[in-house]
């Protein structure tokens, strides 16, 4: 049987626990597409993806997906590998944030880009969000850490976040994924085995977030 390993691992009163949970992930990218894979393969099904974005040749390092498919949309595609989730073809911008209906959902996971959306759904959504920071230049497996906002260290993006909510006088606190590697290049480069890894860990703590 397809889960019966996870079935084995967690237990059936668990597995069904993941099979019943409602889980959103915004951008399916290198962080993205690696979470939506592995929460799939465990038997989290019950997925919406919201991206707007098609692949181009310099996803083929990171994304799944992308092989085969240049210029294609993203969601649509992985909708294809993957039959059961909801896929939105959607901006991510505050216009949108405002407007969408995060109630359904058990979970939050923020694989998005967009510093400005990523603080304002921090905002609202602190309680259910699993958010990813910076992954691009880096390439030390061994330094991801998952913590929380205000204990990020070495992170440029996440200083950023911290910043804009200690601003607005936001201080609870919400999961993130991040490295406080030193970048190993100016330019945005990237390397599956840290966007990838940064996937695994965030689908990690949803499944831990579920059978709480």
């Amino acid at each position: 049987m397809r889960y019966s390993r996870c079935r084995t691992l967690f237990g059936d009163e668990d597995f069904a626990k993941l099979q019943k949970a409602k889980v959103l992930i915004l951008g399916v990218g290198g962080v993205g597409s690696y979470a939506l894979d592995c929460l799939y393969k465990s038997g989290v099904t019950n997925i919406t993806i919201l991206d707007y974005d098609t692949y181009d040749e310099s996803n083929l390092n990171r994304q799944i997906g992308a092989e085969g498919n240049i210029g294609k949309s993203k969601v649509a595609t992985l909708a294809k590998l993957y039959p059961k989730i909801t896929p939105i073809e959607q901006k991510m911008d505050l216009a949108w944030l405002e407007s969408f209906d995060f109630e359904p959902y058990d979970i939050i996971i923020d694989a998005a880009d967009t510093t400005k959306v990523k603080v304002e759904l921090a905002k609202k959504q602190y309680k259910k969000l699993i958010m990813s920071l910076g992954s691009a230049k880096r390439a030390d497996f061994s330094k991801i850490e998952i913590s929380t906002i205000f204990k990020t260290h070495g992170d440029a993006l996440a200083r950023k976040i911290r910043n804009e909510l200690k601003k607005a006088k936001f201080n609870k606190n919400f999961t993130v994924v991040f490295s406080p590697e030193e970048a190993k290049c100016k330019e945005k480069g990237s390397f599956v085995a840290i966007t990838g890894a940064f996937g695994l860990a965030i689908c990690s703590e949803v499944v831990k977030k579920i059978l709480k």
